[in-house]
């Protein structure tokens, strides 16, 4: 009968053999790991890591049943990290385990979330995989920015094809993941759930191209996926998000922001939103990049007050933004199309917003085959409310957010400064009284509204 000491000496005697191929597996367990949820094995799976790239390429193993502790890893060319399923790889408690070569922070004001857990920069093919599961451990008994910072899960700089797949991403003391001026990205099957800090972003792309996102699940306590260009020469462009499940307490997903670069050819499809405290689709330019090509499709949203807001303004957001304000780009070709929305236990808060500045104006949209449900409760006074323009004098140094605007004059959509803008079959549906227009259109130039109803009958557009 063969011992267990006999079967881990085999187990090694296999390792040693498939080490100089690509397929080699590397357990953590044989570099020395304790995996016993209190050690920290950073140097173990460091180890792993390196052996394995050093070989050419290979696996490291997490294995099932164990919990591995660990402070900042550098994951490598040709390494695939695999979480076993019933395995947890979880992030020490302790600030100082964690290192400050990592690249930083891009926005400003947020220099405390510089650090994360899983780094990797100019890598080339390499993947995260397995049913495990990742554990920031970002509890704020560990981290806060008065402690001293709040570690990232992952950040990635300049690599090239990557692959997450499978793996379920949980607890991050900040964002779950940055990828920085990366290429070549496919992110298939995962689930993210980053609740128990704030400001906890899911994916956030970054001058990012040729990206795909699929099947994967999302409830998180700030954007849930971001697209980003926060460098004028990397820009964010061919990419395309299908077939996920959106919840987030603020948008389930943000274009733009840091937005000196360009953004192009972005697609979204076949996805549900539901719970969004925020937007749903929060499109923002705003730091001198351009804005175009992008189709928004068959889509459903369940409790998302602002299924749309897209703004076109100017303000700085990147963390070395220089002093003198950016130029206004373009913002051009977007089209929404098959939505289905389910607004009705909502506050009167929910409706489209669709705005530019007569200097900075957005230009053709298509929106059409909307179903849209809604609570009313407008009030006359509501429907002559004046918006204030998105300056610097009126962002007052932040951002454009829905809340500096407060309630609309439209119950289901407010547009202006638009050249071309086509709503086509917009049906609108008010469970009670509300005294607000249904469309309206600010300073819009080319604006038509087709084959659409509020309650059944046909609907016009008020204009101002």
């Amino acid at each position: 009968m063969t011992s267990p000491r006999h079967l881990r000496i085999i187990g090694l005697f296999l390792t040693a053999l498939l080490a100089d191929g690509s397929a080699a597996i590397h357990n953590v367990l044989d570099y020395g790991a304790s995996a016993d949820g209190r050690t920290k094995d950073t140097a173990a799976v460091q180890a792993a890591i390196d052996a394995a790239t050093n070989n050419g390429g290979g696996t490291v193993r997490i294995p099932a049943g164990h919990t591995v502790v660990i402070g900042t890893i550098y994951l490598k060319d040709h390494v695939t990290l695999h979480v076993e399923n019933g395995a947890t790889l979880q992030g020490s408690p302790d600030l100082a385990d964690y290192a400050t070569d990592t690249h930083k922070m891009l926005y400003k004001n947020e220099s405390h979330m510089d650090r994360c857990l899983i780094f990797a920069q100019k890598a080339r093919s390499f993947a995260i995989t397995g049913k495990g599961v990742i554990d920031g451990n970002g509890h704020p008994e560990f981290f806060t920015a008065r402690k001293g910072g709040r570690p990232l899960l992952m950040r990635f700089l300049e690599c090239r094809d990557i692959s997450l797949r499978d793996i379920t991403l949980i607890n991050p003391a900040a964002w779950v993941s940055a990828w920085l001026y990366c290429d070549e990205i496919t992110v298939d099957g995962i689930r993210i759930h980053s609740r128990v800090n704030r400001n906890g972003d899911g994916l956030d792309f970054d001058g990012c191209t040729n990206v795909r996102v699929s099947n994967s699940s999302f409830d998180t306590s700030d954007d849930s996926i971001c697209l980003q260009a926060s460098r004028p020469d990397r820009p964010c462009r061919n990419v395309t998000i299908t077939n996920c499940i959106f919840e987030s307490k603020w948008a389930g997903m943000r274009i733009g922001l840091l937005s000196r670069g360009d953004f192009a050819n972005v697609t979204v499809s076949n996805c549900v939103f539901t719970n969004i405290e925020d937007s749903g689709l929060k499109i923002q330019l705003n730091e001198g990049g351009s804005m175009h090509n992008m189709v928004f499709t068959n889509l459903v949203m369940e409790r998302v007050p602002r299924p749309v807001f897209m703004t076109f303004c100017q303000q700085r957001a990147h963390v070395d933004a220089p002093e003198e304000m950016y130029p206004m780009a373009e913002m051009r070709d977007f089209v929404f199309s098959n939505i289905s929305i389910d607004n009705r236990t909502l506050d009167k808060n929910s409706a489209f917003f669709l705005t530019g500045l007569p200097e900075g104006r957005i230009e053709n949209i298509s929106l059409s085959d909307v179903r849209m449900v809604v609570s009313g409760g407008g009030t006359p006074e509501d429907a002559r409310r004046t918006i204030k323009e998105y300056t610097l004098e009126t962002l007052d140094g932040w951002w454009p957010e829905f809340y500096l605007v407060g309630t609309l004059p439209a119950s289901g959509i407010f547009a202006r400064h638009i050249n071309g803008l086509n709503v086509r079959g917009f049906h609108l549906e008010i469970a009670g009284d509300d005294a607000r227009p249904p469309f309206v259109f600010d300073n819009v130039t080319g604006g038509t509204l087709a084959d659409s109803t509020v309650n059944g009958r046909p609907a016009g557009i008020t204009t101002r």
